[in-house]
């Protein structure tokens, strides 16, 4: 056999062997990048999720809140913020796993109130929305009552965690102080977030009120410089207590 042919038969085979692993090197390095890529994303939605409840954090409220609150052609808005009465509580007599129950549930009944809104958890039992439409319409009664509404209805724990006294399963209610107040234009997310915060503070033990105009002379709101004055707040309400 000529030897001229066997060389370059073997080099050719050889040529044809190193193209095989080069390009195997190749899909395996896309795939590490790939996997690489999936990670970074999940890891970047993991920072801006809170994971027990699944809602947007604090972070995550924060950004995609002031987009909505700055847009000169969103709809009429209404900043919300709901803190949980006497948490603590559920957690020293039910357990923390109890607690943990609870902010789940209290956090898709929100998200399902809110619709395709923006809710979020903020810390603890502190949570936030930004509500437009059917959710703070006052034809369909007070926005805030309606909410305590839904959030006071009995919480099952599950599983065999006894209610204090009893052998069953136990259940509990939660009520929440809710502040409820409108974004007007040009205002921050900061601004509508401090003037709902001020309306829960007030709504601890007083009823829900209808919109109301505001006194002919008011004197300026020095706690929101350049904020625009609007209608009294839309409602009050101390959850389950209205």
């Amino acid at each position: 056999m000529d030897v001229t042919l066997l060389l370059g038969g073997l080099l050719l085979a050889g040529t044809a062997g190193l193209a095989r692993r080069a390009h195997r090197r190749a899909r395996r390095a896309e795939a590490e990048a790939a996997g690489l890529r999936l990670a970074l994303d999940a890891e970047r939605r993991a920072a801006h999720r809170d994971p027990l409840t699944g809602l947007p954090n604090r972070r995550a409220f924060q950004r995609l809140g002031a987009d909505l609150v700055a847009d000169r052609h969103r709809p009429a808005m209404a900043a919300v913020v709901v803190d949980l009465d006497d948490f603590p509580r559920i957690n020293d007599e039910y357990g923390h796993a109890a607690g943990d129950a609870v902010l789940r549930t209290v956090a898709r009944r929100l998200a399902d109130y809110a619709g395709d809104d923006l809710v979020a958890r903020l810390d603890g039992d502190e949570f936030a929305a930004l509500l437009t439409g059917a959710a703070i319409d006052v034809a369909r009664g007070c926005p805030a009552t309606r909410l305590s509404t839904v959030l006071s209805t009995p919480i099952p724990l599950g599983g065999p965690i006894p209610a204090p006294g009893t052998a069953d399963g136990a259940f509990v209610t939660v009520t929440a102080s809710i502040g409820l107040a409108p974004v007007p234009p040009g205002a921050s997310l900061a601004e509508a977030l401090a003037r709902a915060d001020r309306e829960r503070c007030d709504a601890r033990g007083v009823r829900c009120r209808e919109p109301q105009a505001a006194p002919a002379h008011r004197p300026p709101d020095t706690a929101s410089p350049g904020l625009p004055r609007q209608p009294a707040e839309l409602a009050r309400s101390k959850a389950g207590g209205s």
